[in-house]
């Protein structure tokens, strides 16, 4: 250590001495004719600051080097945490490869919640296969106690960490809502990096505060195939947006539909479809910004008739937004359906359509009063008219539904008509049968 300094020290003394002697000589008389001498030593002092100069451009790129190095290391540590990250990764290609099954990734979101550990309990207590559903658990915010949580699954899981946690420029107006750009940096991060660093063809995205029913995996490997063979899909989702006990059937957990709105709260995403998103992915209120005509391009998803997740996070960036009046009373559920041995074809859009619309319009047309009341003698669906955006709202409100609309859709809305169960009977909330498509003017 003393001989580096020495060294150290020496060098830099030799450095100055340098350009002291050669400011003395650019500084000497006009009048001064050097002799031979003092030639050669400007000869060398000018050698000397050449070399000097590369040296010091030498060492700059070195450095340079060290420092990308560096990061990469750190990135590359971040995002695989372990050797057993790396060697789950390769298991998990190599079974791609086979083509025995399809490898779906789940990618959990987190950021300061210690309970994400609720979620990944009942993910790894769930999932028929760790190398068909590896598990990702991404963090944002650097709580180190939330990181403890992760890191102590061990090679359960691949825990990475988004890199950039700089401040976020936001506008004077949206100060208050930092948080939904911060959501929207990490989802865009970590999507790209798990379809194009760990170069994942599908996966399903859960938030860390969500429960999961005991056929999660099942729902999403019954429908995974309609979801790639039908170019009218974009998604597929676990959440009924009013799916709440005593608007669902719950006799009937098999039931699965198709919806114009972008549900959330547990979906599955294809490669192909984040290629098309992601290079204009928003810089905040990214759920939201799917909804939008420009990027649903007319496009539905699957949503089931009971949820396969519960949101238990009532406190979070939305500040329990519609915890209270909707979301802690949606309906989990709890018999498992075996969505891989059914037949799901009638989920394709030609098939869907024509039986769906035929049910709604033939169904009888009634008052929300009528519904109320139970004067309705006859059996079967019914239907109950709207055609403003002021009647729906009113209607769904007294029915007890989530009554806002994304982009002029209703939640759970397919050709704009919402399906629901009150009192036992199949209703349908619905435009008229010369639908012309949504306003987006409708909010």
């Amino acid at each position: 250590m003393r001989k580096n300094h020495f060294i150290g020290f020496a060098f830099v003394s030799v450095c100055l001495w340098a350009l002291v002697t050669y400011y003395l000589f650019l500084d000497r008389p006009l009048g001064h004719k050097p002799n031979q001498a003092s030639v050669q030593v400007e000869e060398h002092l000018s050698l000397l600051e050449s070399r000097l100069r590369e040296q010091f451009a030498d060492s700059e790129r070195l450095l340079q080097q060290v420092r990308d190095t560096l990061q990469e290391q750190q990135l590359s540590a971040r995002a695989q945490d372990s050797e057993g990250g790396d060697e789950q990764i390769s298991r998990v290609r190599a079974l791609a490869e086979s083509d025995q099954a399809p490898v779906i990734a789940v990618l959990v979101f987190a950021c300061n919640r210690i309970t994400v550990s609720k979620c990944i309990d009942q993910l790894l207590k769930y999932r028929p296969s760790r190398e068909q559903f590896p598990i990702i658990v991404s963090q944002d915010c650097g709580h180190r106690p939330t990181a403890d949580v992760i890191e102590s699954y061990g090679d359960e899981i691949i825990r990475v960490e988004q890199p950039d946690q700089s401040d976020i420029p936001v506008p004077p107006k949206e100060k208050k809502f930092k948080g939904y750009f911060k959501i929207a940096r990490h989802y865009g991060w970590a999507l790209n990096h798990t379809f194009f660093k760990f170069n994942f063809d599908t996966v399903i995205i859960v938030e860390d505060d969500l429960d999961i029913a005991p056929d999660f995996f099942e729902y999403f490997l019954g429908t995974y195939p309609v979801l790639k063979r039908d170019p009218t899909l974009w998604c597929v989702s676990a959440w009924n947006d009013n799916g709440k006990v005593g608007l669902v059937d719950e006799n009937a957990p098999d039931l699965l539909y198709r919806t114009d709105f972008f549900p959330g709260l547990g979906w599955m995403l294809t490669k192909s479809i984040w290629t098309e998103l992601a290079p204009k992915w928003p810089s905040s209120y990214w759920d939201d910004w799917v909804r939008q005509p420009e990027q649903r391009r007319n496009r539905a998803c699957i949503r089931p008739e009971i949820s396969r997740t519960r949101t238990f996070g009532k406190i979070g960036v939305s500040n329990g937004h519609f915890y209270e009046k909707h979301l802690k009373y949606i309906k989990l559920n709890e018999k498992f359906v075996p969505f891989t041995q059914k037949n799901l074809t009638y989920l394709s859009k030609d098939n869907y359509d024509v039986q769906f619309v035929k049910q709604v319009y033939e169904s009888l047309v009634v008052t929300y009063q009528e519904l109320k009341s139970g004067s309705i003698v006859t059996e079967g669906s019914v239907r109950i008219p709207y055609h403003t955006n002021d009647i729906y709202k009113r209607t769904a409100k007294m029915l007890g539904l989530m009554d806002d609309f994304r982009s002029g859709v209703p939640r759970t809305g397919y050709r704009g008509v919402v399906s629901f169960l009150y009192k036992g009977r199949r209703v349908y909330l619905a435009p008229n049968a010369n639908w012309k498509g949504y306003d987006p003017g409708w909010s």
